[in-house]
């Protein structure tokens, strides 16, 4: 048996940038995204093995994170109509009977991670349905994957390090000192993938890395200054990697059994459907639930 554990927050933005049709909602705004992630999670809900499933969302997009680090990612810039469709997009999986994680202190991959590593060794393999690279940090052999639907490309630990050059426990440390534009690190001058990836190959943890560079048995490009860099923005680099290391203690009320999908309540569908103006006859779905 396996588990799929599905990053909503992901889909619901491949949703809404991936459709091209206007799906206006009960108060005249388009709610695409809406309908968008109700049918992809029918299609995966559709595939061979996918038998308990998970959803989890960034309800508030700001989290304790940003009490930690001024820059970190916020809502700020975020197209309107997307914002407003996380709460109706919660309520579509639900609708079809998807057990939703809704996250306002933690963030969706958090929860994911605390799921993935809970009940890990009461399945097969756990299978966390995104391609964000902060999640390849709980990659565990072939044990826990991340799936990239978009893509149909599945990463175990073995395609973690052919992608980064490290082992998916250097993943925070890697992306401490490379920086994630899409949650506002920075990571530090100088260092980049090629760099970052030399050196945690070797000393697997930033505080491995020795303070000297001559004590280094590996030779990035500019390994002289990038060991200054370091050195000097020490306090930066270890709040990084605090920041991409995801909690894995997010309490999550549900049990195993909980998480296993036993087909769509036909009421809840139509009421959600017809409150939202869609077409439920049209909508794919392949089990009801008796």
């Amino acid at each position: 048996m396996r588990l799929h554990l599905l990053d909503g927050t992901y889909e619901l933005f491949r949703a809404h940038f991936g459709r091209r049709d206007v799906v206006p909602g009960p108060n005249g705004t388009d709610i695409r995204a809406t309908l968008g992630i109700l049918e992809s999670t029918l299609a995966l809900l559709r595939e061979p093995g996918v038998t308990h499933l998970a959803s989890s969302f960034d309800t508030v997009i700001e989290s304790f994170r940003n009490d930690m680090f001024a820059g970190y990612k916020t809502s700020a810039g975020i197209d309107a109509e997307l914002l407003g469709q996380f709460s109706l997009a919660e309520r579509a999986l639900e609708a079809i009977g998807v057990v939703v994680w809704r996250n306002i202190e933690f963030e969706a991959d958090d929860a994911l991670a605390s799921g993935a590593i809970r009940w890990v060794e009461d399945v097969d393999q756990v299978v966390i349905a995104t391609p964000d690279k902060d999640l390849a940090q709980i990659v565990v052999g072939k044990r826990i994957v991340t799936y990239n639907r978009r893509e149909q490309k599945i990463l175990d630990e073995d395609a973690v390090v052919e992608k980064f050059g490290v082992h998916p426990e250097s993943i925070p440390d890697y992306l401490a000192l490379v920086g994630d534009a899409a949650d506002g690190i920075p990571g530090l001058p100088g260092w980049g993938a090629k760099s970052a990836s030399t050196v945690l190959a070797r000393y697997s943890r930033l505080e491995m890395i020795p303070v000297s560079v001559d004590d280094w048995e590996v030779r990035p490009r500019g390994a002289e200054k990038l060991a200054v860099t370091l050195l000097e923005r020490q306090e930066d680099v270890y709040l990084y990697r605090e920041l991409t290391t995801l909690r894995l203690d997010v309490p999550l009320a549900e049990e195993l059994s909980d998480l296993e999908w036993r087909g769509v309540p036909k009421e809840a569908f139509i009421v959600f459907c017809n409150e939202m103006g869609f077409d439920a006859d049209s909508i794919r779905v392949h089990h009801w639930r008796s």
